[in-house]
């Protein structure tokens, strides 16, 4: 039995799975990333765990490799460059921790790449060359497939979706610029949205009954789920930032799909209707009636551990 390793290194927690070639997790297990000041720690702890895990396998098996996605994660060179959410500064060389403890191939991308990955392995896009995954949660990440290859570009960051400019001199950036993606369609980005409507509004709203600094994008969607107009109209300015961004990706890579995935997907059609009726308005008439926007078929339990497993299926198939 053939099985692939999954790592998902959070700013939070670290997940991993151990997967089955058809998507089937056969264990698992997380570490608290912020218990570790020292990346070689963390490695062996981690290790650890998944060597433990597998010893609870009682059929025969190999392991075809490690995939392991992260914040910053380079490709190319197998490392986490600068991850701003890590209690690890600088450049962290992960096959090198690694491959101190487990001798297999190890495979290294960003967080979005591998829930590309994970869903042209394991979920709708299996039988699609080019599409694209936009991950909506308290970032915005994306990853790109094009003509059956994802797009990493010469130095492994192609696809920062959620760092394009849509608004000039807009919303503060946390990576430094103004008027990035992220500080709109994110969740972040939505409560930004919901603070700015409801100072700037007086009409009535079941979202003024919640402190400004304990709504969530739930209470949003709830909310607007009942039909209350302020909250329906912040997801209604969020799905059609939301949808400008797209349309302009679609000019570039000419996508058939459009797969979201996240916190901000759970909106459902309330987000997911205006944005399709926006997007098909911003869209070039080339592309028009032509690319479908999809809610991701990869469970948000076991998505990154799937997608970083995929990975290595991925690699290996190439």
């Amino acid at each position: 039995m053939d099985l692939s390793i999954g790592i998902d290194i959070g700013g939070t927690n670290s997940p991993f799975g151990i997967v089955t070639r058809e998507g089937e997790v056969l264990g698992k297990g997380s570490v608290k990333t912020r218990d570790f000041k020292e990346p070689e720690k963390f490695a062996d702890v981690l290790s650890s765990q998944i060597k433990d895990a597998l010893a609870e396998i009682e059929e025969p098996y190999t392991i075809i490799g490690i995939g392991i996605g992260a914040p910053n994660g380079n490709h190319h060179q197998g490392t986490i460059e600068f991850a701003p959410n890590l209690p690890w500064k600088g450049v962290i060389n992960l096959i090198a921790l690694f491959q101190n403890h487990f001798d297999v191939a190890i495979h290294v991308t960003n967080d979005a790449n591998a829930a590309t990955i994970g869903e042209y392995v394991f979920g709708k896009a299996k039988n699609l060359d080019n599409f694209m995954v936009v991950t909506l949660g308290t970032g915005v990440g994306s990853g790109f497939f094009s003509n059956g290859k994802l797009i990493y570009g010469h130095d492994s960051f192609a696809g920062e979706l959620g760092h394009t400019i849509i608004v000039h001199d807009g919303r503060d950036c946390a990576c430094g610029r103004k008027g990035c993606l992220e500080t709109y369609a994110s969740v972040t980005g939505l409560l930004r949205t919901a603070q700015i409507m409801l100072a700037k509004s007086s009409s009535k709203s079941m979202l003024r009954d919640i402190p400004t600094d304990q709504l969530t994008g739930k209470d949003i969607g709830d909310s607007a789920s009942k039909g209350d107009a302020l909250a329906v109209n912040i997801l209604d300015y969020t799905a059609k930032r939301l949808a400008f961004s797209l349309a302009n990706a679609v000019a570039i890579t000419s996508p058939e799909a459009i797969f979201l995935f996240g916190g901000m997907a759970r909106a459902g059609d309330l987000l997911l209707g205006p944005l399709k009726r926006y997007f098909e308005d911003y869209l070039l008439y080339l592309y028009k009636g032509k690319v479908r926007i999809e809610i991701s078929a990869l469970t948000e339990q076991n998505a990154a551990v799937l997608g970083a497993s995929a990975l290595v299926w991925n690699e290996t198939a190439n």
